[in-house]
């Protein structure tokens, strides 16, 4: 035998050996160039869509050929990276829905891998389904995705209403009076998550509440959901976690989608957007929503409607561009305004001839969001990278509840410069920047003659954020940022994020951050002016904001994920453990019934949150989701330590949703929540006292959908409440509004009891 391999014929092991050292071929390219074969090898995996685009395929599968299964999959940017120390000469890529490739191993270096559709005429085998709710395997930060055909799930018409099907986040009223909805997060009111829009800042200053109703649902491609502090690139203000939110892209998804919303409360919504593509490199969007309530109800009887008339005005006008030189970016345009009144049933519908002496709330905003994002990928050398993000807002509020006037007005700037570079060895990546947040706050509060609170915030910052991942097992990201506070000075914000996979479908997380920001006390606690209390800031540093320190806390977590295969289905659970623990909080003090407080910590302040949850396929068709979470929120008053009011210490959670073949959807959500602490009330006369704990309770929702036409309309019913659970006494002294006994604060649980909606969805694809 000649020793020399040729196409038909592999020499044997032992004949090769046996050649001259000069003569052996195969771990050389001296005779032979196109018979390397890689120590390693790594790339990206790509599908493409049907105007030719190309996107990240995450989770494709890597296979060496004739191995026992040796592989891996592909993070979420389509990378993937392994080993072959057994020289294997060739690969299989596979992805659900396209062909699979078997590639030729004859070089080192970086593999880009393009995957075409895959089309079968006589059989259709599903091997895997998408779920609605995703939990990464590969990602160091643990995130939730949450997909557009989660929202649809429910009405979905705002932010606030987009997690009516996840038990990681809690949806309360802030009060009987102004219908705003705030979110909990690990136990801690929606101001300590991060909102942003597309990473930018979004739900934050004076919006902290009714902001979240400034992002219409029909609007969201996606949710991204973080617990604990997010990443040190954007900001330092994440305490709790963060909340991403994408919206409808101009150069994706359909070309016109309208949706309409009524339900029995007379709310009506119209909901769309359009986009135009007038050529590959440039696209426009636009995206309108209308709301209108404009008849009032007052069910429990008390005199005051229980949810505000409404007429709200949102637009939004957005530009991507992608530039032959490399350049992409996009830049939007956002108006808001917002007419909100409540308060005197009597009042508005007419009933009396004593208006002037009614209690009501009125409420009017005016906002103008404006953003630029802008990036370039260096042509000589693909790893490196450096981006742009700018954002201006401008928000005008004027409010009146009972004769007592709130107005405040917030001029913001943005800015982030990033630069990332990938090294050699694609394991390790550095993303570094600087930051700039500017904030102009104007706030007049006539209550309790607490006066005008003006504030200046100037915030400079250099972040850097490194991160190693071995395509496999480990992940760490490790950040530091230093910002230089006008009023609170030099602070450092450390943050760490680590991540081991056990097996492919078993992986662990850490993580640990600091997280600090100024307290909004009034916007964040607008409930206080539904109220006959007397406000007291109790601040002694004349230079910070409200006379208060800044807000400065630790998150800590850990979380366990893990797939468990069950015939062709897989369960999986997730099991969270968090724990926030304030330096200092600015205490929200109702413990006295005659009074808010605001002052500064003084002791400890906690937050522990443990979760357990579960995601199966009960039946084809059926997906289930189970959970039970548990809350442990205390805090330091004046008067000693204790839980935080209105929040549940437990909560169960099941949401099941049924598809057909024939596109019709069943879906049902049962949430109960356990019995929540109520401050003290028993200063106030027998009558308006109430008791130390409110009862437990159970809400149900439930819709039918049915979809036609390639998902071209489709109409849905639900139902809200189904089971009718109000709270009935949730004003105390509703007939003496304006009487120290006055209370619309204290609220734990829904309203307006049962209601049932209507709608449709229309979408024009090309």
């Amino acid at each position: 035998m000649a020793g020399h391999d040729n196409g038909d014929f592999i020499t044997p092991d032992e004949i090769y050996r046996n050649l001259h050292e000069c003569c052996k071929y195969r771990e050389m390219d001296t005779h032979y160039p196109d018979k390397l074969v890689p120590s390693m090898v790594e790339g990206n995996v790509y599908g493409m869509d049907n105007d030719g685009k190309t996107f990240p395929l995450i989770g494709a599968n890597i296979l060496f050929l004739g191995s026992d299964g040796q592989g891996t999959t592909t993070n979420f940017d389509g990378y993937f990276k392994l080993d072959n120390d057994k020289g294997f000469e060739k690969m299989v890529v596979s992805f659900i829905g396209y062909n699979t490739d078997t590639l030729l191993l004859n070089q080192a270096g970086m593999m880009e891998i393009t995957l075409s559709d895959g089309h079968q005429i006589d059989e259709v085998v599903i091997k895997y389904k998408k779920k609605t709710t995703e939990v990464s395997f590969v990602k160091a930060i643990n995130v939730e995705k949450i997909t557009r055909e989660e929202l649809c799930k429910a009405a979905c018409c705002n932010l606030s209403e987009s997690f009516e099907t996840n038990p990681s986040v809690d949806v309360s009223f802030t009060d009987a009076i102004t219908g705003s909805r705030q979110i909990q997060m690990l136990g801690l009111a929606g101001p300590y998550v991060q909102i942003t829009r597309e990473l930018m800042p979004d739900v934050r200053g004076m919006s902290s509440i009714y902001g979240l109703a400034f992002t219409p649902g029909p609007w969201i491609e996606g949710i991204q959901l973080i617990k604990g502090p997010g990443s040190v690139t954007n900001g330092f203000e994440s305490i709790a976690g963060q909340i991403n939110v994408e919206l409808k892209k101009p150069e994706e998804g359909e070309l016109l989608h309208v949706n309409g919303y009524f339900n029995e409360g007379s709310r009506m919504e119209l909901n769309a957007n359009a986009r135009h593509e007038f050529s590959d490199k440039l696209a426009t969007g636009v995206l309108f929503h209308g709301k209108q309530m404009n008849h009032g109800n007052d069910r429990n009887e008390d005199g005051f409607l229980d949810m505000p008339l409404e007429k709200d005005l949102i637009l939004v006008n957005r530009w991507k561009w992608n530039l032959d030189n490399g350049w992409i970016g996009q830049f939007g345009v956002k108006g808001t305004t917002i007419d909100h009144k409540g308060g005197s049933h009597e009042h508005f519908e007419g009933t009396s001839e004593d208006h002037e002496n009614h209690w009501r709330m009125e409420l009017r905003t005016k906002r103008i969001d404006t953003w630029l994002k802008t990036g370039v990928v260096f042509p000589e050398n693909p790893n490196r990278s450096i981006g742009f993000q700018l954002n201006a807002v401008y928000h005008d509020t004027e409010s009146e509840f009972g004769f007592n006037k709130y107005n405040n007005t917030q001029k913001s700037f943005f800015g982030n410069f990033l630069f990332q570079e990938i090294f050699n060895n694609p394991d390790f990546s550095i993303k570094s920047g600087l930051s700039y947040q500017y904030d102009r706050i104007e706030e007049f509060v006539a209550k309790s003659g607490a006066g005008v609170f003006n504030r200046t915030e100037s915030v400079p910052g250099v972040f850097s954020e490194f991160t190693y991942d071995d395509g496999e097992k480990l992940s760490i990201i490790s950040g530091l940022r230093m910002d230089k506070h006008n009023n609170y000075g030099f602070f450092v914000t450390p943050r760490l994020h680590f991540k081991y996979n056990f097996a492919e479908k078993s992986v662990i997380r850490f993580n640990a951050g600091r997280g600090l920001r100024t307290a909004n006390i009034f916007a964040e606690n607008i409930g206080l002016f539904s109220t006959g209390r007397y406000i007291r800031v109790e601040g002694d540093d004349n230079e910070n904001p409200y006379r208060l320190d800044a807000e400065v806390a630790w998150n800590f977590g850990i979380n366990w994920t893990q797939a468990i295969s069950i015939g062709q289905k897989e369960i999986v659970m997730g099991i969270d453990l968090y724990r926030s623990e304030f330096v200092n909080q600015v205490v929200v003090d109702y413990e006295n019934v005659r009074e808010v407080r605001f002052y500064n910590l003084e002791g400890k302040s906690y937050s522990n949150s443990f979760q357990i949850k579960m995601d199966y396929e009960l039946i084809p068709g059926l997906d289930t989701r189970i959970a039970y979470r548990l809350f442990d929120v205390k805090t330091d008053y004046r008067d000693g330590l204790k839980s935080k009011p209105l929040v549940p210490r437990h909560r169960a959670f099941i949401n099941m949703m049924y598809t057909t073949r024939n596109n019709w959807a069943f879906d049902m959500t049962w949430n109960w929540r356990g019995s929540q602490r109520i401050p003290d009330t028993s200063a106030n006369p027998k009558a308006y006292q109430r008791p130390d704990m409110s009862p437990d309770y159970v809400i149900l929702n439930a819709q039918i959908s049915k979809r036609w036409k390639d998902d071209l309309f489709e109409i849905y019913l639900g139902g809200e409440n189904l089971l009718d659970y109000r709270q009935r006494d949730a004003i105390i002294a509703s007939e003496d509004a304006f009487g120290q006994y006055f209370d619309g604060s204290l609220v734990y649980a829904p309203l307006f009891g049962k209601m049932i909606y209507i709608g449709f969805r229309y979408n024009l694809k090309k």
